[in-house]
């Protein structure tokens, strides 16, 4: 029985909120276990939590291998996404301040849409164009406030641009193997094949798990269980019912959710122009996310008829 758009928009919806609070979460988990962990040691750490957790709901489900014709699109992106995003993204933020990274790292939105629409035929609507440029703007301002004078380096501005590209390739590799595969399968091999992927720091994560303080590993297992295994599978599941685009342009709510809760969790209170930044995000996520009057009615006109020739 196939669940009716009615209900699985709301729940697709869900799932996507989900995974941005989950993912603005974890800039600052990433803040404080980047103090003791390395770049490639605290990714692999972190998708082996994440792959441990995963693999045990897998079993406790049943889930099973995923269907042969799925496997490209989870190889692709448990490679640049779960694998070389994290290393990448890891080893930029040592290198730049938060704004500056925050900032580059936020063409991967506009970079999915592009390859979205090249590669995977999704549409690019006036309101979802509009809307991603309001929250690039909203992006560019963040960035800007929190930037540090003199505290960003070519090195880490390229690699924060890699990790964008990283990012949007997975993104775009994973939307095919979606209509193959489980949101849950599609998230646990890829987790699993950017952890072989990383396994090259093996050595470093276990010399420095030595050293760190327990509150550097639990945020490192806390990255691993939410926003890799809880955070990716939802957004896996919102992704698969709807276009790569519409995703990606989510995803700009990260900024303003990063600035409320580095301003409860750490104290670092924002100024007028980073909340100016974050209001920004969050209104061209809405009017990305948002439909035109014609096409809702127009889908209202089209209900009816779909039931009769479904029953």
């Amino acid at each position: 029985m196939m669940t009716s758009p009615r209900r699985t928009e709301p729940l697709a919806a869900g799932a996507a909120a989900v995974t941005v609070v989950l993912w603005a979460s974890a800039f600052v988990s990433i803040r404080s276990a980047g103090t003791a962990y390395s770049p490639g040691a605290l990714a692999l750490g972190r998708l082996l939590a994440g792959a441990l957790a995963l693999g045990v709901i897998c079993l406790v489900r049943r889930e099973g291998w995923p269907p042969r014709p799925a496997w490209r699109g989870i190889a692709v992106s448990g490679l640049l996404w779960f694998g070389f995003y994290m290393v990448a993204l890891n080893w930029g933020e040592q290198q730049v301040d938060a704004g500056t990274a925050a900032l580059v790292v936020n063409v991967g939105p506009i970079l999915v849409a592009l390859l979205g629409a090249r590669l995977l035929g999704d549409a690019m609507p006036p309101r979802l164009l509009a809307g991603m440029a309001v929250s690039f703007a909203g992006a560019v301002t963040v960035g800007l406030s929190m930037s540090g004078g003199g505290g960003s380096s070519v090195l880490g501005v390229v690699l924060c641009l890699l990790a964008a590209v990283g990012y949007a390739g997975g993104v775009v590799a994973q939307k095919p193997a979606l209509a193959r595969a489980s949101a849950l399968q599609v998230t646990t091999f890829g987790c699993l094949v950017g952890a072989v992927a990383c396994l090259p720091f093996a050595g470093q994560l276990v010399r420095e798990a030595a050293d760190a303080p327990v509150s550097a590993t639990l945020n490192m297992l806390y990255l691993g269980v939410f926003p890799t295994a809880l955070a990716f599978t939802t957004w896996a599941y919102a992704l698969a019912r709807t276009t790569a685009s519409r995703m990606g342009a989510t995803t700009y709510a990260v900024p303003a959710l990063v600035t409320l809760m580095s301003w409860l969790a750490l104290g670092e209170v924002p100024g007028p122009l980073t909340l100016a930044g974050g209001a920004l995000c969050l209104a061209g996520v809405a009017v990305s996310r948002s439909r035109a009057r014609t096409a809702r009615v127009v889908a209202v006109e089209r209900r009816p008829e779909q039931t009769r020739e479904s029953a």
